[in-house]
């Protein structure tokens, strides 16, 4: 405790001195400080945004593809041909564990790709060689050849014409890590380093982190875009959202995440705070692992949609804050389906599937609750108690389970659950973005489709609606793929949530980020 408050003196102190420090009240821990092996929101927000840029990235606070690391780009007439045209002068990170002698050039993008694409590439089994995002957009079938023209000129060749290719370069998982620094790690046998110690080229320089508390960075002053305002970032981990609360309201923290809804109105009140909101391009859900018993029988499934109350959980947890979902994507996503029906809440004929699915008298099981805030479940436990409560009136009796939000994630994608709380926040405003890397066949293997549902005809039409360019074509294709998921079932979904971010009054220049992500490279201190 005394070093705690050592700690937040020195950072009051330092704000009041020259150098502008903004601590930023996070949720949860990241599971590493590389976007390229991560896919959760805490963990992009401390490396991602911070650490690393991409070829190509999104215009603040919108899905708008605009210039990065790449400055222009050509496609080919075929659709199959990138030509990125790389920005020169572009320097990594100097840090304490590692000091650049040259610029960033195309042997960096090269290393960064084909360390996930190349099984057999010095770096591809490092970390246990899983890259989530990369395999669960099917990127390696999908890139035929990255080649080096020269030091300023990359070409990616593709297998097929793939409509989100430059929305999904703009992802984190395709961010530029320093194939020098990689070098060196090798050299010196510690290429484990890589994925705790980051060097990128971003707005803000990785310093330190303590596991739990805290994670420090400082300002890039060498950075390409607009040079960061503030001087010194902190990430003060902070799991309960009513202690950030309180933290904001004595000044120890500038700006909160994912504030409790029973918080909000009076955040609005309060005249040294102001409140940012935002539709959410989310869905929370309960995923049900159709690899294991009953859950494979498709009549337990719809029993489980028809036993949970969604709308006393949007009214107990969320206060209002969110809508009913029906479908596995957002209604502010391009092609949803707005005439598909959702689920009523009927105990009854959710009784009569389960006695049709050979389980009169229930049975046993685990659920699996979430033990951060996110967006899209503001308390997984409390939703879990209720939700225990539903399925115990139809005579399933569950057991409620959790784990550190690592070690959650960690488990999921292996498959150990039964049913599980889940959400995604749209990464690229494409529909592929949910309906491929939540419930596509190749992410089973890679582990975000953790329903370990493969339905051949729901593949197919995904599968297809990425080759066409039209958006009309692939709309009535994902349209089609909904009506297979609300056939099938394999999750339950639940609510689309509004964002909330809470800050002092003196924060300008944040904006909500459509995609879910807390960026600081604007942000200043008034």
């Amino acid at each position: 405790m005394k070093t705690i408050l050592l700690l937040m003196i020195s950072i009051m102190l330092s704000t009041s001195l020259s150098a502008k420090t903004f601590v930023y009240c996070s949720e949860g821990s990241p599971s590493a400080f590389n976007p390229q092996i991560t896919t959760d929101g805490t963990s992009n927000n401390a490396s991602a945004h911070t650490v690393y840029n991409r070829l190509v990235d999104f215009k603040y606070g919108t899905t708008e593809i605009k210039a990065s690391l790449a400055t222009s780009w050509k496609v080919s007439k075929d659709k199959k041909i990138y030509l990125f045209n790389l920005r020169k002068g572009v320097k990594f990170h100097t840090t304490k564990y590692f000091a650049p002698t040259r610029n960033f050039n195309a042997d960096d993008v090269l290393f960064s790709f084909n360390r996930q694409k190349d099984k057999k590439h010095a770096y591809h089994l490092v970390g246990g060689g899983h890259y989530e995002y990369f395999n669960a957009m099917d990127m390696g079938n999908l890139i035929k050849e990255i080649k080096k023209v020269n030091d300023f000129q990359v070409k990616i060749t593709l297998t097929k014409p793939e409509a989100p290719f430059l929305a999904n370069m703009a992802m984190s998982f395709m961010g530029i890590l320093s194939k020098e620094y990689a070098d060196q790690l090798q050299k010196e046998n510690k290429k484990e380093r890589i994925d705790n110690f980051p060097v990128g080229t971003g707005p803000y320089i990785f310093k330190s982190y303590k596991k739990d508390t805290l994670i420090r960075f400082t300002k890039n002053k060498d950075y390409f875009e607009s040079r960061p305002k503030i001087d010194k970032l902190v990430f003060s981990i902070t799991p309960d959202p009513s202690v950030r609360y309180q933290k904001l309201k004595t000044g120890e923290c500038h700006l909160i995440i994912e504030p409790a809804p029973a918080d909000v109105a009076s955040m609005k009140k309060n005249i040294k705070l102001k409140v940012l909101e935002g539709a959410g391009l989310n869905v929370g859900y309960l995923a049900m692992n159709v690899k294991k018993k009953p859950f494979d029988n498709v009549n337990v499934r719809k029993a489980i949609n028809l036993a949970l109350n969604r709308q006393a959980y949007i009214d107990a947890i969320y206060l209002g804050n969110a809508k009913i979902a029906k479908n596995p994507l957002p209604p502010t996503i391009w092609s949803y389906d707005k005439n598909i029906k959702p689920f009523e809440f009927n105990v009854k004929k959710a009784k009569s599937l389960l006695t049709k699915a050979g389980f009169a008298n229930g049975f046993k099981t685990e659920l699996w609750t979430l033990p951060v805030t996110r967006p899209y479940n503001p308390n997984g436990k409390k939703m879990g108690e209720m939700m225990q409560a539903d399925l115990a009136k139809i005579g399933i009796k569950v057991k409620l389970i959790s784990y550190d939000w690592p070690t959650y994630l960690a488990k999921s994608r292996k498959g150990e659950h039964t049913m599980i709380q889940l959400g995604w926040t749209g990464d690229n405003g494409d529909p592929d973005n949910f309906l491929n890397v939540l419930l596509g066949c190749t992410s089973v293997k890679a582990g975000s489709n953790v329903s370990k549902w493969c339905n051949k005809d729901f593949n197919k039409l995904i599968t297809r609606a990425k080759t066409i360019t039209s958006q009309k074509e692939r709309t009535k294709l994902y349209k089609t793929a909904q009506r297979v998921f609300r056939k099938e079932v394999p999750w339950a979904p639940i609510a689309h949530s509004t964002i909330y971010r809470a800050m002092s009054k003196n924060v300008i220049g944040y904006k909500i980020d459509p995609l879910g992500g807390d960026i600081f490279r604007a942000v200043d201190l008034k």
